[in-house]
């Protein structure tokens, strides 16, 4: 019964992220780009310094944390498993031209990204809490004026947020930890779960002091890692460029323990997976930008449009090109255990394999304490703010429960509900995209 269940939900996944909803994604991402005259090339600099350079004119303005928290919030909850796992399994099953698709993806998805967060804050209203909400759900409803899609929306992400957000990372975890040094799951449940609870319990301000600690921290020693790797290798890394563009645009040859790829599965694996690792289109990150405290919209959305800029540009590509540097792409190795492998395939003494296990524990707890929030306020728009404390004890729990399941079910239930979250939320950000331009033109004019 079980097997048959998850035939059924892999064929639904399978339909869902079919080639329509990849061509959606990306086309939004070139549409939202060719509107907006290829914003996040041009004011890449500038989003960058409103990102890291703090602001002490906006501490005063209308919101409930900073720029920079906001950025950091949104940057838990993407830089995660995929960041490991997803681009290994990218490269492993579609070859290394698999990256350059993931590079596409990134670069309108950074578009998509602005785009998404400057309706946030447009449209973004204060709850009963005196705390900012704001999200798709909103600015379908408010902006479209179609509420029934904003709470199609609110469903999806208050669901998915159970699945790719907490249990799914929770288990990642517990078979990080197992595996490394022996902790039992359960115990490592228990511990996860108090940890998470001392955090989400004190809702958006808690969550967004612990996560602008450690989302800088596991970034700098995960990229510093990668980059002692590059350096040792760096004269292979020219040939390596030259491989991935060639095989992005032709089939990879089935050699070692690779079995090839035809260029629309690299351009799917591609996609897919860089999708899923910065969530460019979901409509999960304008959530965070919401809570932002920003005089106007596209402020705060040119610091949201770094997310992916780092997501995927950086931390993605540093996965890829070390997995790649190692030739064991083709050794037949998926997943986290690809990516480990080639760290320590550089990095002798178990140190290669310590910085990707202890990146994976900071990554997915990351992970958990972002989705936590959006999943709390998927259901305040559904419920009202009065289900928000039962929703975070509940969701407390579901840590503790991720540790000990078989997550195959959780996976694809989760793979679903992300691929339902895009839906709305395109379609919100094509009818509303004059809004953006408008928004964006107005900044801009009185900037100069």
């Amino acid at each position: 019964m079980e097997d048959q269940v998850l035939k059924i939900l892999t064929e639904i996944r399978d339909q869902i992220w079919g080639i329509p909803l990849i061509v959606l994604l990306v086309g939004t991402g070139i549409f939202l780009t060719y509107r907006l005259k290829g914003l996040q090339i041009r004011g890449l600099f500038y989003s960058l310094y409103l990102a890291f350079i703090k602001r002490k004119e906006d501490e005063q303005e209308k919101g409930d944390i900073s720029h920079f928290q906001a950025l950091m919030t949104a940057l838990a909850a993407t830089v995660g498993t995929g960041n490991i796992v997803g681009v290994a399994i990218a490269i492993s099953t579609g070859g290394p031209g698999a990256l350059f698709w993931m590079w596409i993806t990134g670069i309108f998805g950074m578009a998509t990204k602005y785009s998404e967060a400057v309706l946030a804050i447009k449209f973004r209203e204060k709850d009963e809490f005196g705390t900012m909400s704001g999200g798709p759900m909103y600015y379908i409803s408010k902006g479209l004026g179609w509420k029934w899609l904003g709470v199609m929306f609110a469903v999806f992400a208050s669901i998915a947020a159970f699945g790719i957000g907490n249990m799914v990372q929770s288990n990642s975890i517990a078979e990080a930890t197992n595996g490394w040094i022996g902790i039992p799951n359960w115990v490592t449940g228990i511990i996860l779960a108090t940890f998470t609870a001392m955090v989400v319990l004190g809702g958006i301000k808690s969550i967004a002091r612990v996560t602008q600690i450690i989302v800088p921290l596991m970034i700098i020693v995960y990229i510093t890692g990668a980059s002692i790797i590059l350096i040792m290798k760096i004269t292979a890394i020219p040939k390596i460029f030259v491989l991935i563009f060639e095989s992005a645009f032709t089939p990879t040859a089935a050699f070692g323990g690779f079995l090839g790829a035809t260029v629309m599965h690299t351009i799917r694996m591609g996609v897919s997976k860089g999708v899923f690792s910065n969530e460019s289109g979901l409509g999960s990150a304008p959530i965070a930008a919401a809570a932002a405290k920003t005089p106007n919209p596209v402020k705060q959305a040119l610091v949201s449009m770094t997310q992916t800029f780092i997501d995927t540009l950086v931390v993605c590509t540093m996965t890829g090109l070390v997995i790649l540097s190692s030739g064991l792409w083709t050794s037949g190795h998926t997943g986290a255990t690809l990516t480990s492998i080639s760290f320590a395939s550089f990095l002798p003494g178990g140190f290669g394999e310590f910085i990707v296990t202890i990146s994976l524990i900071f990554f997915a707890y990351s992970t958990i304490l972002g989705w936590c929030y959006y999943g709390e306020k998927s259901i305040e728009y559904l419920f009202s703010e009065k289900a928000v404390k039962a929703y975070r004890i509940i969701f407390v729990i579901f840590v503790a429960v991720g540790t000990m399941l078989k997550l195959e079910t959780v996976w694809r239930v989760s793979d679903i509900m992300n691929g339902l979250m895009a839906f709305p939320n395109l379609v919100g950000l094509i009818g509303l995209s004059s809004i953006i331009v408008y928004e964006t033109n107005k900044y801009f004019y009185k900037r100069k």
